[in-house]
């Protein structure tokens, strides 16, 4: 299967920047079980969607001001937008780092994304904040760029990041972060710090929606998938089956995996939050011998088109980028076709796309 089936056109316009002033004002593509069918809702509509019975599981963790600006050693620090393509040109010695997952917790080390990615060397000392808060050395590279960095002691380590980190938005939003998104680029349930990005589907519900789920007799759940380089990891293939993704921690606690054990032994329907829900309850699934069951570790399940679901049924899912693993993933559970015709319903009849964007909700073919 050829990466370039999963292409579509997207006009640059249609990529949301902003996050609406309202959570639920979303829009939602609802596509149908039934083959082709298409439906336009509001997310508002979304309990009146789900089935008696359904077993709603949500991704609960949270996003941590995971882009760090800084400079190598022996360039004096001073502020600028590094956002800015031309700023990070002009300074040299200035980096950026997006740490997207902790590899050694005694050590701090950990896994993250570089800019310049050709000047950071191994062994290299970075500092970070105006007053070079925290320090790092380079201590490792990876296949495809990615870097392994260590820092120095500090006590109050997290309390740090939070304090000069930024929120890690995507590149595909183009303007630097703000106030606001600490607190708009996180869910209303976000709980296990140790996400790069946030599970963009559940950005649509507030507590008054999650109320009126539960005020219809929704049963709902949650475990936990830290969102690292699995989810920023290009497609540099041209066949789908020769790609693979990056691990990503997942815990599921004995509670969650009780409600979902109960839903299916009771024909009832999973509904998943998100692809890394769908991720994380398949990949489990597969480990236990078809059950899932409580426990942690490190999830790297590829799904894509002829892949054989044993206990999602349903996603709701924000749109995702061309020739991406998610959108493959997208394909697999709602049939290849149909998505592919849905996405290009939506670019016809101008939904937002991507993090901020509006959403689908994608019943099993």
């Amino acid at each position: 299967m050829l990466v370039s089936e999963f292409h579509y056109h997207l006009p640059e316009e249609l990529i949301a920047q902003e996050p609406l002033a309202e959570r639920a004002a979303s829009r939602l593509l609802h596509l149908h079980a039934e083959p082709g069918r298409l439906e336009d809702r509001r997310f508002v509509d979304f309990p009146e969607l789900l089935r008696e019975g359904d077993l709603v599981v949500f991704n609960n963790t949270r996003v941590f001001p995971a882009r760090l600006y800084g400079r190598r050693a022996g360039v004096r620090s001073q502020p600028v937008s590094l956002r800015n393509p031309a700023a990070r040109e002009f300074l040299h010695g200035r980096i950026e780092v997006l740490l997207t997952r902790q590899v050694a917790q005694e050590l701090n080390e950990w896994e993250c994304l570089v800019r310049p990615g050709r000047k950071i060397g191994v062994g290299e000392q970075l500092f970070f904040g105006d007053g070079d808060e925290l320090q790092a050395e380079v201590v490792g590279r990876g296949e495809f760029g990615e870097r392994r960095i260590r820092f120095a002691l500090c006590p109050a380590f997290f309390a740090q990041v939070d304090k000069i980190g930024h929120v890690p938005l995507p590149p595909y939003i183009a303007r630097d972060d703000s106030a606001g998104d600490r607190e708009r680029y996180q869910t209303v349930y976000a709980r296990e710090r140790g996400s790069v990005a946030a599970p963009t589907a559940g950005l649509h519900f507030t507590l008054e929606i999650l109320q009126r789920m539960r005020a219809r007799g929704i049963e709902t759940a949650e475990i936990t998938l830290h969102v690292g380089l699995g989810t920023f990891q290009p497609v540099r293939v041209e066949h789908v089956e020769e790609h693979s993704l990056h691990s990503e921690a997942f815990s599921i606690s004995k509670q969650a995996a009780e409600k979902i054990g109960r839903a299916r032994g009771e024909g009832r329907r999973v509904v998943a939050v998100g692809t890394t829900t769908v991720r994380t309850l398949e990949y489990a699934a597969r480990q236990g011998a078809g059950e899932v069951r409580a426990g942690q570790g490190e999830a790297n399940l590829f799904i894509y088109p002829g892949f054989g679901f044993q206990v999602v049924g349903a996603l709701l899912t924000n749109f995702h980028l061309p020739q991406s693993t998610l959108l493959m993933l997208v394909c697999a559970l709602g049939g290849k076709e149909n998505v592919m015709r849905a996405y290009e319903h939506a670019v016809r009849e101008r939904y937002r796309f991507y993090s901020y964007g509006d959403c689908m909700f994608v019943e099993r073919s």
